[in-house]
């Protein structure tokens, strides 16, 4: 029998091995289903993204099994900078991590490996099938019919477009691209050099994200309104184009003051356009999880630690053979990090909100620790905290 033609039935089988897929694959294990994972590249797999992990995903992972025993850099905090401010807060209860995204690949791989899930690299799914018994998928090695098929398979996710769960897209694109230095700088928001910090840089229509990965070495990723900094995907952004980077960084002059002279350690990697919307979580047997389920924006750093929560609760659903009750909780997980990013776009629109914003949070750094609290979800989301920042902004001289 050839390949193509080849028919397996599998109780979970999910299309995507990037990190949310993976950590979907051992949430299903740990919880007794089978599982098999397709995906068309090999190991390790990169992506560009800010590389840093909050608290509560790390928390997520070492629950889930996963090593991190001398991965990256322990993370103290976030720090804001703009022309004028600048304010750091530290995470209240536990540390975040930064971490190479290759790096966290491979933990990702041996954990699910470990647990017997089926680990298919190098496999290319065709399309979206659809049967009597639900949906399938036509891969290079055959006919999928699974009790239930997950899409893991990105922000552009064809597995949800195929399956009509496409959302509206927006006008306002963002996009991003990372690059690696090693810098062996210590941290501009800490006294203590191992105490290191994910900085932000505000810029007109840009931000700047500065991630600590251990050993000297520095992810920086840039988002940015293509309408406002006039920097399109198409010129290079998503496949890379050092000049675009270099472009974007010229808008940061004391950060590219920082970097001069430092190593570059990575070709350049893009992403975007960010906003994706769905129209429902699952259709029939086919979930969306991680990016495939709708994206807002990586300006909160939020993506990883939302994705992990997200595989723990359509696991859940999968064991109780209930995709009503992952479409119950997604709201629920989704309703801070959405609005806290909503929160975050709206002063990258906005300079000048944004500098009155940055000085009063300069001016009283407790109040940015509480929203860091918050954003960690250390401390409950409370309207007067928002109410006391807005009266603090409305209020600054």
């Amino acid at each position: 029998m050839s390949a193509s033609s080849r028919r397996r039935v599998e109780d979970v089988l999910i299309v995507g091995g990037g990190p949310v897929g993976l950590a979907t694959a051992i949430a299903c294990r740990r919880r007794g289903l089978e599982v098999t994972l397709l995906e068309s590249r090999s190991p390790p797999i990169d992506k560009a993204c800010g590389e840093g992990i909050l608290p509560e995903g790390v928390e997520l992972l070492r629950r889930s099994g996963v090593s991190l025993d001398g991965a990256g850099e322990r993370l103290a905090g976030i720090a804001w900078h703009d022309e004028r401010s600048a304010v750091a807060g530290r995470f209240p209860r536990a540390p975040g991590l930064g971490v190479r995204r290759t790096a966290l690949h491979d933990r990702l791989v041996a954990r699910a490996d470990a647990l017997g899930a089926v680990l298919r690299f190098g496999v290319r799914v065709r399309e979206l099938d659809r049967s009597a018994a639900g949906f399938g998928v036509r891969a290079t090695d055959g006919l999928h019919e699974p009790r239930w098929l997950v899409a893991a398979d990105g922000l552009a996710s064809p597995l949800r477009r195929a399956a009509g769960l496409d959302g509206t897209l927006t006008r306002r694109r963002r996009l991003a691209v990372r690059r690696h230095f090693l810098a062996g700088r210590g941290d501009a928001a800490a006294d203590d050099p191992h105490e290191r910090f994910v900085e932000v840089h505000w810029g007109h229509g840009a931000e700047a994200y500065i991630t600590p990965l251990g050993r000297g070495e520095l992810g920086v990723a840039m988002l940015w309104h293509e309408r406002v900094v006039g920097v399109r995907a198409g010129d290079g952004a998503r496949a890379g184009g050092g000049a675009r980077f270099e472009q974007l960084l010229s808008r940061f002059p004391d950060l590219a003051a920082l970097l001069e002279g430092a190593a570059i350690r990575s070709a350049d990697r893009g992403a975007g356009p960010l906003r994706q919307r769905a129209r429902a979580s699952y259709r029939d047997n086919l979930a969306l999880v991680g990016d495939a389920a709708g994206y807002l924006d990586a300006i909160t750093g939020e993506g990883l630690s939302l994705g992990f929560q997200q595989a723990e609760a359509l696991a859940d659903a999968l064991a109780a053979d209930d995709l009503r009750r992952y479409a119950r909780v997604m709201p629920s997980l989704r309703r801070l990090p959405d609005a806290l990013t909503e929160l975050c776009l709206l002063l990258s629109r906005h300079p000048a909100l944004r500098a009155r914003t940055l000085a009063t949070l300069a001016r009283e750094p407790r109040l940015f620790e509480r929203l860091l609290a918050v954003h960690v979800r250390a401390a409950p989301a409370r309207a007067p905290l928002a109410a006391k920042l807005l009266w603090r902004v409305a209020t600054a001289r």
